[in-house]
Parts: C-alpha cells; structure tokens; sequence
C-alpha cells in the first residue's frame, strides 16, 4: 500500500491560507510545482477556511497566523472540530512559543517558518498528510517549557483535567503515552516496553483516539499537562506515573 511519502502514491491535496497575495502566490509557484503536492484552492482569511475546504477537499491546510477577521488559530480551532478535518500546518515569520501552543492544542500537526526552504515546505506537508507530526524534539522540549510557564490557577484546572483523561487509559496505554510525552519514537518505545514497533503504533492510535487528539505532540502536552514530566526532561530521567495517575 502507498503512503504519502511513498513515489507511487497520488499527489497530496494542499491548500494555502494567507492573508498576502505575494505570499499566496509565492507559496504556491513554490509548491505546485512538486511533483506530489497538488494546489486545490486558496484562501485569504480564517472566515473563508470552512468554504475552501467544503469545496476543495485538501488533505492538508497550510495556514497562516495572523490575518484580519478571523486569524489562523482560530480557524485551526474551528476547522479541527470537523468530522473528517483535513491536517494543518501553522504558517508564521517567527518562532512564537505561544501561538504555536495554542495551535497544538487546537489540532494543529506543526509548524513552519515562512522561510523554510521550499523543499523542506513539501516534507512537511507530505509527512503532515502521513500522519506525523513536524515538530523537532527541541521545539517539542520548549513548547512543554511553555506550557509549564502558563497561569497557576489555569495550570491547576488544567492538570486535573489532564490526569482524569489520562487515568482512563489501559495499563500498557499509559506507558506508551508517558513514553511519546518523553520524546521516544516507535522504535525506542518498542525496544523499551519489549513490544513490536507495530504493537507499539496500534497503542498509539488508539491513544489517539480515546482521547480525541489528533498527534503525538498532543500526547506529549497532556502528559505533561498531567504533570508527568519536567521542564527539560528528555527522558533521562523525570517522574512517571504509577498505575493511579500518581507520580512517585
């Protein structure tokens, strides 16, 4: 069976939100003309992003952060709730921790800079529309540093949330989780649980699914939102926690 990434299989279906015709029209001279990546529409504002999708069908939306009327997390937020949504990836000029946050959290499979190499543009969209997130481990590690930076009172709220969800996993679910919120691929939790690399990417769908999130990353955050790991943690170390939610 091809996959996205695969030479074989048909173009990937993008489309492009941004709110700068120069930088619509750049990023798609750029991208239209890789031979797996297919232009299928484009839009210049968050409020156009239910219209374009409905009469584009893309599999994946590269979206823009700012832009008048309704901005790219807000679209993000609003696309994401669709059944059937197509992936996204966050278009933006700078490394802004928070917006990126919020864009994870909203459903979003990554980001990119507005300078990235065309080349690397298309990896992105490719793996996207494969079903991985693009986000570096370093990004990750300083995004969940964000996140630990975030309001007490919300912080608190947050972290009850988080360890309810996390408490109706199985057993092996919650050490896979815990494995993903440390940075481990499939391949390093298959070797560290004793299981298959297949084994380990059932659990991790149906992690997916049980909690209705959309990437690893978002395993990554509700880990860390439960409390299970530390600023800088790159699983060396750290605090798991035991079968009832509990760090020891």
């Amino acid at each position: 069976m091809s996959t996205p990434t695969s030479p074989e299989a048909p173009p990937v279906r993008l489309a492009v939100v941004d709110d700068d015709p120069l930088v619509r029209a750049g990023l798609t001279l750029m991208l239209g003309g890789a031979a797996r990546v297919d232009i299928v529409g484009e839009a210049a504002d968050g409020t156009e992003v239910a219209a374009l999708v409905d009469r584009t069908h893309p599999d994946v939306v590269l979206m823009d952060i700012r832009m008048p009327g309704m901005d790219g997390l807000a679209a993000t937020e609003e696309l994401r709730r669709r059944p059937g949504a197509p992936e996204v990836i966050v278009l933006t000029t700078f490394h802004a921790d928070e917006q990126v946050l919020r864009a994870i959290r909203a459903g979003a499979a990554g980001f990119v800079l507005k300078d990235t190499p065309p080349a690397q543009i298309v990896e992105a969209v490719l793996r996207v529309a494969a079903g991985e997130p693009v986000l570096s481990p370093a990004v990750t590690r300083r995004l969940m540093a964000r996140a630990a930076g975030e309001g007490t009172d919300d912080g608190t709220a947050r972290r009850t949330r988080a360890r309810q969800r996390f408490a109706g996993l199985g057993e092996r679910e919650q050490d896979v989780a815990s494995a993903v919120g440390r940075g481990r691929s499939n391949a390093e939790i298959a070797a560290e649980l004793h299981l298959s690399v297949a084994t380990v990417k059932a659990h991790v769908s149906r992690i997916l699914a049980r909690l209705g999130l959309n990437n690893r990353v978002q395993i990554a955050l509700l880990v860390h939102d439960a409390g299970f790991l530390h600023e800088g943690d790159d699983g060396a170390g750290g605090t798991a926690p035991d079968r009832t939610g509990r760090t020891g």
